[in-house]
Order: C-alpha cells, then structure tokens, then sequence
C-alpha cells in the first residue's frame, strides 16, 4: 500500500514538472534563442528481498532525471555561420547603395552639367560672342563644381556613419562578452538539469549568436556549459578563464577601420564588424577616386581654356582652383573673359573644348566612373540576397530541432494533464483500499 502511494505521489510530482515545462516551451514559442526543452522521466524501481523468494524488484513511480534542451551542435554552429556571413554581405550592401546614391547625377548633377558644359561650348562656336551662352558656360562649369563638393561632402560625412557605427557595434560587442563571461559563472553554480541551467544555456547560446553577427568566433565548451570564445582566425581568447578580452576598433585618416583585441590586430572575415570595415575601405577609394576626378576636370579645363583669348584679348584665365573634390571651385570670371578665341579665330578655343569630347574627356570619365560603381552595388547586393537566402535556410533547419511546435505542446500537455490524474487517481484508490482494510478489522 505504501509503494502505491509512492507511486502515485512521485506521478504527481513529476507531472506537474512535466506540464510546467510544457507551459515555458508554450509561453516562448517566439522568444529569440529559445531552445525547446523536455522534462526527462526514468522508471523508479524498489527492491524487496526474503529468505525464500531472494531480490525482487518492482516498479516504483517515476523520477524525474533533469530538464534536456532540444539541440543539434552542428546545426546552430552552421546556422551562427550563416547569419554571420549575411550580416557582413548585408551591410556592405546597405553601404553600397548609400555611395551609388551620393555618386548619381540625382544628388550632384554633375554628369547633366558636364553635359551642359560643353553642349554651351559647341553653341558657342556658332556664336562666340553671345553673352548669354559665355554666361551659361561659366555657370555650367560652377554647378560641375559644387556638384563635386556635394558629393565629396556626402561621402566625407558617410565615413564618419561607419566610424560611428563600428564604434557603437565593438560597444556591444564588449557588452556581449562581459554578459557572455557573467553566463559562464552561472552555469559553473548551476544545477545539472534545472530550469536555470537550461536559460542559462539559452541565454549563453543567444549571447554567442549575436557576438558571432558582429565577427566570426569558435567555441569550446566544458563539463558544465561553460564557453571559451575566440576570434577565428587569430585564435585570440575573447571569453574563458573567468577573463574576458575586449575589442577595440581604429581609424585612419582616411576612414579605413583596424580591429584589434587585447593590443593584437584581427581582421574579421564575416560579420558585422567585416561588412564595415569592407564599406570604409569603399568609401576611402570612392573618396581618393573623386579626388582625382576632380582635380584631372580642373587640370583639362583650365588647360584648355588658357589656352585662347577672351573677349578683350587677354590669355584665358584658369576656370577652377582647388586640388580636392571638396575645395573644387569656380573662378569668378565676367562673361567677357570666357576665352572662347584663338589664333585661329574667334571660336576656335571653343571648338578645341568641344573637341575635348571622347573616350578620355571628363564627361566620359565620370559616366564610366558612374557605371562601375553601379556594377559594384548590383554584385554586393547579389551577395547579399544569396547569403540571405542561406542563412535563412541555416536557420530553419536548426529551429526544426530547437524550435517549439504549438501542436505537438498541445498533445504533450493533454498527455501529462492525463496522466496526472491517473497519479491522483492511484493515490485515491490506495486510500480507499485502506480505509476499507482498516473498516474490516
């Protein structure tokens, strides 16, 4: 009689521990890192021995082993991979499309007053001495320049957003690892399968994915859940031996961003911090690109144009000044000193700049300049919806096996609510049958 109550209390107990699990796989159905947890359950055995019969052993109840986490290593380690490649690919792409914006004819106007600039120079070989057209060409050749400034000031300030944003990503990066390491002493206290090892092991899991979206990391575990960190790669310790290596992030001059950790430089291959670091060495070569665009324009033009007269037969004055996109200007010139003459006539100077046009004049530099950029952002955006597509395919699959299934938790509880009242059925049962033996004596 006594096993029968044991039995049915040890169902009790194990069945409401098996219906509260049930309700924290219901309750975090779309938490974030969630893994599915099961309540496992062994058969209790008892023993009883006699002189006669020898050792016998019956059932007993059931006993609760511990709390499992439904994981697969190797898929959650493919699934950080994946997302961590299309976290880099993701935001080179976002960079990419900012540059091309900042770069269009939209933003600067540079490729419509280019065009301008000498479409008003070959009018003026019709006509050299028309004021109004001397007027335009100069204006033409001013809004060519503060089209250059608009866009070296675009990208200059699109530097600075990278700079920001890697220095806000290594904040939480480091805030990660310190949470990571706070985990480790967690799990180092924690009782094998209890509900707070199991969050712990969510929470350490949930840690390691978003350090591995900012950069590529390999993990080792021990006995007890804990994780040793490192940089792949360099091999660099980030978490373990109850220490934890911050990250810190540089800047040169030019915009261009160095990673290091504790004093050793690493170069991150996927991730967050990568696609950054892969949209500053970009944007440096748009920025040195523009520069020399700028200053081979002003080099042409102010070439070409000192070499005629203007109106009053003076030698043709310089049309810019400024050695960088961002100090390209116009010279303040009257319309008189246009010099659209030379010694072969009164237009020929304008008919040399018209001449200009070509393979290798600025306005076909610029175009083609336009064009490779435009190719670059169509590749990265390839890249990213590839990588994309695979680290949502990752994902899935890990979350087949971690993931809760509401109906599958719906049979589970009507299981468990079922065999909880056969336990309190069995408690019932044995005692009536001792009331009803102690009735008969």
């Amino acid at each position: 009689m006594t096993d029968l109550l044991s039995i049915g209390a040890s169902g009790l107990k194990a069945y409401s521990r098996a219906m509260s699990t049930v309700g924290d796989n219901i309750a975090n159905a779309q938490t974030p890192g969630y893994a599915r947890r099961t309540l496992a359950l062994k058969e209790m055995a008892s023993g009883t021995e006699s002189a006669l019969v020898g050792r016998n052993v019956s059932p007993g109840g059931v006993t609760i082993r511990g709390i499992t986490r439904s994981v697969d290593k190797w898929l959650i380690e493919d699934a950080r991979t994946s997302a961590g490649e299309a976290q880099r690919a993701a935001t080179r792409a976002d960079w990419m499309t900012k540059v091309e914006s900042a770069l269009s004819d939209d933003a600067n106007g540079i490729s419509t007053n280019l065009t301008k600039l000498f479409t008003t120079a070959d009018q003026l070989t019709a006509d050299p001495n028309n004021v109004t057209l001397r007027a335009q060409f100069l204006q033409s050749a001013a809004d060519v320049a503060t089209g250059f400034r608009t866009s070296a000031a675009q990208l200059d300030s699109m530097s600075q957003g990278v700079s920001d944003a890697a220095q806000a990503s290594v904040a939480d990066l480091n805030t990660d690892l310190d949470a990571l390491e706070s985990v480790n002493a967690g799990l180092r206290k924690a009782r094998a399968g209890s509900t707070n090892e199991a969050s712990l092991l969510d929470e350490r899991d949930r840690l390691i994915d978003q350090i591995a979206s900012q950069m590529p990391v390999t993990a080792s575990f021990d006995d007890k859940g804990a994780v040793t960190l490192r940089a792949a790669g360099s091999g660099d310790m980030l978490v373990g031996n109850a220490t934890v290596t911050h990250v810190a992030v540089t800047v040169a001059a030019d915009g261009q961003l160095g990673f290091s950790a504790g004093g050793a430089a690493i170069d991150p291959a996927s991730g967050n911090l990568a696609g950054l670091g892969q949209a500053a060495d970009h944007i440096a070569d748009q920025r040195a690109g523009l520069d020399a665009a700028a200053a081979q324009f002003a080099g042409q033009l102010n070439a070409a144009h000192q070499a005629g007269t203007d109106a009053n037969g003076n030698a043709g004055q310089p049309l810019f000044t400024g050695a960088t996109a961002a100090t390209l200007t116009a010279t303040s010139l009257s319309a008189a000193q246009v010099a659209a003459a030379n010694g072969s006539g009164t237009n020929g100077n304008m008919l040399a700049i018209g001449a200009m046009r070509g393979a290798d004049d600025p306005e076909a530099a610029w175009t083609a300049r336009l064009a490779s950029q435009a190719q670059a952002t169509a590749s990265a955006r390839a890249q990213d919806a590839a990588a994309t597509t695979r680290a949502d395919g990752a994902i899935a699959a890990r979350d087949n096996v971690s993931g809760v299934d509401l109906d599958q938790e719906a049979a589970d509880l009507l299981r468990f609510q079922q065999a909880y009242s056969a336990a309190a059925r069995t408690i019932q049962v044995a005692r009536e049958t001792m009331q009803a033996l102690l009735s008969a004596i």
